[in-house]
């Protein structure tokens, strides 16, 4: 299958940015500042939280560098309204945080107080609950003189979100602390990986994915491919469009449940900047999370969101998950027949998946997740 090029509708070089923070940490936030700023906000923030709800750690730029570390401290992601909130939109995308809280509540809120000190008012935040199980959450702020956030800016940052996903869970894994080398890296993620040139061929792997024998196989000069014919379509694709320097598909593939493997998700992270160094001079990065329960992922739509879908096709493909037929979804989702079948075509084409009733499987395949 020929790939045409893909435009982007991300500016590359904030896309490499972003994916150099995932591995070198102090990045972040002069990363996030180029977010902010091409967006006409005025800060941002990413912090981390493992299974247990222990906070990993943060980075934030210089406005609310202060604020972020104060709200760190408290340990909880849910020890104030802001973040209970937060956690209650289950469809994978930014938020305008204020309009999820009553403005009593919203009055007394520290953090907002916090943020009003700083002349800054409206936030749009996510909460990415990881099939890791680790939460980041990644916020971004405007001055009040600014105004909110409308939703042509919300849905600019939901383009944003997925490479923002999966450049957070690096850093989660990592614990926000710097890469040193590709061999430390390896084995600090805890996870199987292996290190690829941009031709696709491997240049290291860990343990993890070398027992992982059944699932990947040896391919010709020195490459891989995945034993799942549409996942591995997509794999390959991926692959090409790193080589050719342009934005796949999809970065996020997954892959089926069956008897003897649990659902999978892989991950394929450029390395781009100093990351390159890191990693021997590797271009692409693998990494494969699994879908176990965690009491931090309430819904498949967060597991959804790291394939790459758009809000509105997350919630499609969890009204069908759900049972929905195609037009009682598109009813509820107040879209036509036919915009739903465009819809479900993106999301056949980026989970690899042909039919209905293979996307069905699959997300029940990959749906450990229960609400606890």
């Amino acid at each position: 299958m020929s790939l045409e090029p893909k435009v982007s509708t991300v500016p590359g070089d904030l896309l490499d940015h972003i994916y150099e923070a995932a591995f070198v940490p102090e990045e972040w936030a002069t990363a996030l500042q180029q977010v902010a700023s091409t967006h006409g906000c005025a800060a941002g923030a990413i912090g981390a939280w493992n299974d247990c709800g222990d906070a990993i750690g943060y980075r934030a730029t210089a406005l609310t560098e202060a604020l972020v570390k104060a709200t760190m401290r408290l340990n909880d992601p849910a020890a104030t309204a802001r973040f209970s909130a937060l956690h209650t939109v289950q469809d994978a995308r930014f938020t305008r945080v204020e309009s999820l809280l009553p403005e009593a509540v919203l009055a007394r809120d520290p953090i907002q107080m916090g943020l009003r000190s700083l002349g800054l008012d409206s936030q749009a935040a996510t909460a990415i609950a990881m099939p890791s199980g680790d939460l980041v959450c990644i916020s971004f702020e405007r001055f009040a003189r600014d105004g909110p956030f409308d939703d042509s800016l919300l849905d600019a940052f939901n383009r944003l979100r997925p490479h923002l996903a999966r450049a957070g869970m690096m850093a989660a894994r990592l614990g926000l602390e710097r890469a040193q080398a590709t061999a430390t890296v390896m084995n600090a993620l805890g996870l199987p990986a292996a290190v690829m040139a941009a031709s696709g061929r491997v240049l290291a792997t860990n343990a993890m994915l070398e027992a992982m024998e059944t699932t990947f196989l040896p391919a010709s000069r020195g490459g891989v491919a995945i034993d799942d014919l549409d996942a591995n379509r997509l794999f390959q694709d991926a692959i090409v469009a790193s080589a050719a320097r342009y934005e796949p598909v999809v970065r996020s593939i997954p892959v089926a449940r069956r008897a003897d493997r649990e659902a999978l998700v892989i991950h394929l992270l450029p390395l781009r900047r100093s990351a390159h160094e890191i990693f021997s001079g590797g271009d692409v990065l693998l990494v494969v999370t699994s879908a176990r329960a965690s009491a931090q992922v309430p819904s498949p739509a967060i597991l959804m969101g790291l394939f790459d879908l758009t809000p509105a096709e997350v919630k499609l493909a969890t009204a069908l998950a759900a049972g929905k037929s195609l037009q009682d979804a598109a009813a509820e989702a107040n879209i036509s027949r036919s915009t739903s079948r465009t819809y479900l075509d993106r999301i056949f084409r980026k989970t690899g998946t042909h039919q209905q009733s293979q996307l069905v499987a699959l997300l029940k395949s990959a749906q450990p997740i229960t609400v606890a």
